[in-house]
C-alpha cells in the first residue's frame, strides 16, 4: 500500500533523521550530495554545514535547494520525504549559535537512536574562531511532501 504522508508525519521522518540527500544547482546542472543535517523546529529551518567548494558555489548561485530524507526497510517498506526550501548563508554569531544547535541536536540523535558516544562533534567547538570554521548555513522550508509503502 502507497499513500502521502501527513505533515506531522513528515516533520517526523526529517526531525528524526539527520543524514540526507542535499540537491542544487550549479552552472545549470542539478547535483545531489549526501549531507549530514539537523532539523530547528522553532526555525522551521535545515541547519547545515560545509567548507567552501562547489556546493555552497552552486547554492550561492542560485538559492533554490531540495532535501530528500529516506527510511528505507525493503524494496516495499520505505518512508520517503522532499523538502523544498531556500538556501540562507549565515555568519558570526547567528552562525555560531545555529552550529551549537546543529552540534547538539545531532549528537542527542546519535546517542538515542543509535545508541552510540560521538566525539566528532566536540571538533567543531574548537573550530568557532578560526579560519577553518565551516559556512554554515539553513535551508528555510517552503514546502515538505513525502509518501510512504507498507508491505
Amino acid at each position: 500500500m502507497r499513500r502521502p504522508l501527513k505533515d506531522t508525519e513528515n516533520l517526523r521522518l526529517l526531525a528524526d533523521n539527520y543524514i540526507g540527500n542535499l540537491a542544487y544547482i550549479s552552472q545549470n546542472k542539478p547535483f545531489v550530495v549526501p549531507i549530514t543535517y539537523f532539523y530547528n523546529k522553532e526555525k522551521n529551518a535545515i541547519i547545515g554545514y560545509s567548507a567552501m567548494g562547489h556546493k555552497i558555489r552552486g547554492m550561492r548561485e542560485n538559492r533554490d535547494v531540495s532535501l530528500l530524507v529516506t527510511d528505507v526497510n525493503s524494496v516495499s517498506s520505505w518512508k520517503s520525504i522532499l523538502v523544498h526550501g531556500t538556501y540562507e548563508e549565515l555568519s558570526n554569531s547567528e552562525a555560531k549559535a545555529q552550529m551549537h544547535t546543529f552540534s547538539l541536536g545531532v549528537k542527542h540523535l546519535v546517542v538515542n537512536n543509535e545508541f552510540r558516544t560521538v566525539d566528532f562533534i566536540e571538533e567543531f567547538s574548537s573550530k568557532i574562531d578560526t579560519a577553518d570554521y565551516p559556512i554554515v548555513f539553513l535551508i528555510n522550508i517552503d514546502e515538505v511532501t513525502g509518501r510512504i509503502r507498507t508491505e
